[in-house]
This record gives C-alpha cells, sequence and structure tokens, in this order.
C-alpha cells in the first residue's frame, strides 16, 4: 500500500464519518453505518480497493 493511497483512504473515512455524523437518524443512516463499519474492517486488513468499495457504498446510502 503506498503512503498516497493510506491518506487518501484515510481523508475519505474521516469524510464519510463526518457526513455519518450529521445525518439524522433512520434507515439510511443505518446503511450507511454497516458500509462505514465494513470500510473500517477493510481498512484493518490493508485492503484499499474493498474500504473504497464501502466507503461509497455508505455515501451512496446517505444520498
Amino acid at each position: 500500500m503506498s503512503t498516497n493511497n493510506f491518506s487518501s483512504t484515510q481523508q475519505q473515512m474521516k469524510t464519510v464519518k463526518e457526513a455519518w455524523d450529521k445525518a439524522p437518524a433512520g434507515p439510511k443512516k443505518e446503511a450507511a453505518l454497516t458500509h462505514y463499519q465494513a470500510a473500517e474492517k477493510a481498512q484493518t486488513a490493508k485492503n484499499d480497493a474493498e474500504c473504497l468499495k464501502s466507503l461509497d457504498a455508505a455515501k451512496a446510502a446517505l444520498v
């Protein structure tokens, strides 16, 4: 994993978490949380591609 990908992933994690924190309670927020938790697991496993995929799904769930 390159440092560039890591910082990009870290920034996206932060951005999605901030959006999730501001979202109103409800099914969209719950769905986004599920995807965010999957992103955290992928990040821990150093799987950037899966992490970013889960973050995209979390962002889509909040729309």
